[in-house]
């Protein structure tokens, strides 16, 4: 089932928004089978805790570990909420890992050559959400414009900065000691760690963006129906490079957040990451083909695939076999979009 809505559907809608939803009952069905949907996630997300209290006991129920499972959630999190647009709009983004180890090395640098002495550290982060959107930038053209396909453009994207990460780096670790810079994003706010502050920012961001903006609708249309949202007047090229453009801002912030977390800039940051992302926006619920995504999913499929990496921990398991059960619960996830979308298409 999409929850894409067909453009010029109704005679109030605005032709200019044509991801407009229906009213009446005709929503009320897509809604009741995407809070069930969520619901699931959350049961799913609550039976790993039970899994995890009554594998490691006390030592996984602390406070200090429930935080430090946030924190990995953080990361991935907010990547993953630039990657859930661009899969709603029909596109992949498999750069997200390398730009932001790309924004990580190119702030260092910054940091470690030149600021210390002349600049303020919001310079720095500046120039690492600057990287990230340029990156965004480039991709979306290529696609938008070049007519290449996203997965081709974003391989290159991920080859090409993880290259020029390294030209920059010559292969060393940058290390960030700006006292500013370190003080701001590494501290606590009511005893939560700045960096989840900023996933749960980003996070409801996205939501508003995607649900209740011309924006989101029009990135959900064009996802459900390109041929159709660009007969109702949607300018589909400059919206997909604002898309692939929003997706590289929150590599960016994922890389601030990095370096917040690690103080280390490296081509290597942010390995795989765009794998790890994209599985949590699939068991999220967003469709791979596109034409309905899901903030509130892909949250909890972010806290999912971290709580299970922490109780794969926790029990000191390898992580061969954590790689094994994220297969399995991604094989899972798809079988199930499928069994869902021919239910739909069946109605």
């Amino acid at each position: 089932m999409t929850t894409t809505d067909t453009p010029g559907t109704t005679a109030s809608q605005d032709p200019g928004d044509p991801g407009a939803p229906a009213t009446g009952g005709g929503r009320r069905l897509p809604r009741l089978r995407e809070a069930t949907r969520d619901l699931g996630l959350v049961v799913a997300l609550v039976a790993l805790v039970v899994v995890g209290v009554a594998t490691s006991g006390e030592r996984f129920a602390s406070t200090s570990n429930l935080l430090v499972i946030l924190q990995q959630a953080a990361i991935i999190g907010v990547i993953s909420i630039g990657v859930t647009f661009v899969i709603t709009a029909g596109g992949i983004d498999l750069s997200v890992g390398s730009v932001m180890g790309l924004a990580t090395v190119w702030a260092t640098t910054l940091a470690t050559q030149t600021m210390a002495q002349d600049l303020h550290w919001i310079v720095m982060v500046f120039t690492a959400l600057a990287v990230g959107t340029a990156a965004g930038v480039l991709n979306g053209i290529v696609v938008a414009y070049g007519r290449v396909v996203s997965f081709i453009a974003t391989l290159a994207m991920l080859v090409a900065a993880r290259g020029l990460a390294e030209i920059i780096s010559d292969r060393k670790t940058q290390i960030v000691r700006v006292d500013g810079f370190l003080d701001t994003f590494r501290g606590d706010v009511l005893g939560i760690p700045v960096i989840v502050w900023i996933f749960l920012l980003v996070a409801v961001a996205g939501w508003f963006l995607l649900n209740r903006t011309t924006f989101g609708r029009r990135t959900v249309a064009i996802g459900g129906n390109p041929e159709a949202a660009r007969l109702a007047g949607i300018k589909i090229r400059r919206h997909t490079v604002m898309v692939f453009a929003l997706s590289g801002l929150t590599a960016g912030i994922a890389a601030v957040m990095m370096l917040a977390r690690t103080t280390a800039g490296t081509s290597t940051n942010g390995y795989l990451y765009e794998l790890d992302a994209i599985a949590a926006v699939v068991v999220g619920g967003t469709l791979l083909i596109g034409g309905r995504g899901t903030i509130v999913g892909t949250v909890l499929g972010v806290l999912i695939f971290a709580t299970l990496s922490n109780i794969f921990i926790q029990n000191n398991l390898s992580i061969s076999a954590q790689s094994l059960a994220k297969g399995a619960i991604i094989v899972g996830a798809v079988l199930l979009q499928q069994r869902f979308a021919a239910r739909s298409r069946s109605t």
